[in-house]
């Protein structure tokens, strides 16, 4: 557990928390004189008990009256607390939810290639509201280390001391044996809860991906195969669950016969102090009431599973990104011409470590001209597109635009400003039209976007909609065609007026009548800018500047459409295949 960590979400919240403890401490303090209250009423009543009936009332008054008052205080102060506490560790949990989120989208595509989405999710919700609940418990209740430690308990066996000095010491005794097997059972127990906690993350990735990809599964009638995989990773996770269960029943059962064996101690010996003098009834009450304090080692088990949540939030929370979202130069907009090379570029995905998808790869991009690269499938042609946009970091060789090696630029300016990205399948968020084209640029005006969805051929379609550019698209974009969805990404990326556009694929997915229109807004795009034209379907790139032909992660071949089919080469072969 990374208390460092913690301590930096919990300082903001420091003077409410103090005020918190504050309060807690004066309930204790409560607490600890409630018992002596609570055993002069006894003797009264035990006294009254042997004979004195007619003077109960009038005696039974005063002590009575003593015990409310402090019982009301008591409410009060703990209406206080919880109300802060409740308040603090909703601030924290928040905090630490924007934190993790925050640092999450930081992390360079690696990491998401190597972590699934639902492990992720059930970070940033389930274990952060287990280690709130936990935290809460932790300062309301005070855990039993703490507890033991504090001035309020040694307050309160200073009290036990002075009613019975014999029955303190048995209880001194006693009292170390607990805490020792509640720290060995603990450590057992948050170990335990972790993996069950990290199997429910599995389950949760299963449930996400099946409904996440519904068309999929139904497309291939795999509902069923969908729901054994989830029922499978469930059972694990309960199985896990079940032995967290055991050992947590476990560690409540023996405390509880621990804490039973002191009350059934104390009420033996205390009787045969009693019987000698030493001891009233009251005294021997107050003092069964008061040791009951360490019964508070009960909440324990959910404090074991807050502490392991926490743990696997902070593990991510200390995550730092190879590739930073800023920091770097920038060049000057007048001065931005968009000429791109590749410089012996090789590279291997980090998850593939082995298998080289580059191998010493050149390529030069002139300003404002189109360069389309083809190839086989698995040839390394998105891979190209990716490096340029800084997803990856090439294992070797540069890439520089206008002279400037990306590796010094800023990220964020670079795909931020410079480059924009169209993609095969575009990713639309489930929200309007117009604000799905405003994410290319989130200070664009209404006008702006008017004017990138006409460039983009999509304003015709958009206004036909009775809500216009008003229309939720659903989720992922499934209310639209996948043409129009196709030019409504066309006119994100247009919107920041983009020095480099890179097309990867952006019409092999659609029909021939959506593709006419895609691809007159592509080329509507591409007027002034230096295009990178990644595609399957060779009709899409004739009027290409340059087209280079990759094979197997190398450079097969250069040139223009008619130079490459009189050479007969790979690309005059592709030709004929299709």
């Amino acid at each position: 557990f990374d208390w460092p960590l913690f301590w930096t979400f919990l300082r903001p919240q420091l003077l409410a928390l103090s005020a918190a403890v504050v309060l807690a401490l004066g309930a204790a303090l409560l607490n600890v004189r409630i018992p002596v209250l609570l055993g002069q009423l006894v003797d009264v009543v035990a006294r009254c008990a042997r004979g004195h009936v007619q003077t109960y009332l009038r005696e039974v008054r005063r002590p009575a009256l003593r015990l409310l008052a402090v019982y009301c205080l008591q409410g009060l102060l703990t209406f206080g607390y919880i109300a802060l506490l409740a308040r603090v560790g909703e601030q924290v949990a928040g905090n630490m939810r924007k934190a993790l989120f925050s640092t999450l989208l930081r992390q360079e595509v690696v990491f998401f290639d190597a972590t699934r989405t639902g492990q992720l999710v059930a970070r940033l919700t389930a274990d952060i509201q287990d280690f709130k609940s936990s935290f809460k418990l932790t300062i309301s209740q005070v855990s039993p280390a703490i507890s033991w430690a504090s001035p309020v308990t040694a307050g309160c066996f200073v009290s036990l001391y002075l009613l019975s000095p014999k029955l303190t010491g048995l209880l001194l005794l006693a009292l170390p044996a607990l805490v020792g097997t509640g720290a060995v059972i603990g450590a057992f127990l948050r170990s335990l809860s972790r993996q069950a906690q990290e199997q429910v993350a599995k389950a949760t990735v299963v449930a996400d991906e099946a409904l996440g990809n519904v068309r999929t599964v139904r497309a291939f009638a795999m509902e069923e195969q969908q729901a054994g995989l989830f029922c499978a990773e469930v059972d694990r996770a309960g199985r896990l669950s079940e032995q967290l269960g055991l050992g947590i029943a476990a560690f409540q059962g023996l405390s509880n016969l621990a804490l039973n064996g002191i009350v059934l101690g104390t009420i033996f010996i205390g009787g045969s102090l009693m019987a000698g003098d030493q001891l009233s009834p009251g005294d021997l009450m107050s003092f069964l009431v008061a040791s009951q304090t360490v019964q508070r080692s009960g909440q324990g088990p959910v404090v074991v599973r807050g502490l392991s949540a926490g743990a696997r939030v902070f593990e991510l929370l200390r995550l730092e990104p190879l590739v930073p979202l800023h920091g770097g130069v920038s060049i000057p907009a007048h001065s931005l011409r968009g000429h791109i090379c590749f410089n012996h570029v090789s590279f291997s995905y980090p998850t593939r470590p082995g298998y080289p998808v580059l191998t010493d790869f050149s390529l030069t991009l002139p300003p404002g001209q189109t360069v389309a690269i083809v190839g086989p499938s698995g040839g390394g042609k998105s891979t190209v597109a990716a490096l340029l946009e800084r997803f990856y970091e090439p294992t070797a060789g540069t890439i520089t635009l206008d002279g400037h090696n990306i590796a010094g630029l800023d990220p964020s300016w670079l795909r931020g400003q410079v480059i924009g990205f169209i993609s095969q399948e575009p990713v639309l968020f489930g929200t309007t039209i117009m604000e799905n084209i405003r994410f290319g640029k989130p200070g664009a005006s209404d006008a702006e976007v008017y004017e990138a969805a006409r460039l983009a051929n999509a304003d015709s379609f958009i206004r036909s909609f009775p809500e216009g550019y008003d229309t939720v698209v659903g989720e992922r974009g499934t209310a639209l065609s996948g043409g129009q969805k196709q030019r409504i990404a066309i006119a994100r990326a247009l919107l920041k007026d983009p020095a480099v556009l890179i097309l990867d694929e952006a019409t092999s997915a659609l029909d021939a009548q959506a593709e006419r229109a895609v691809q007159e807004a592509l080329d509507r795009a591409a007027t002034g800018r230096t295009v990178l034209l990644i595609a399957h379907r060779l009709s899409t790139i004739r009027g290409a500047h340059l087209i280079a032909v990759l094979a197997r992660g190398r450079l097969a071949e250069a040139g223009t459409h008619e130079e490459l089919v009189r050479r007969g080469g790979l690309y005059a072969e592709l030709i004929r295949q299709q």
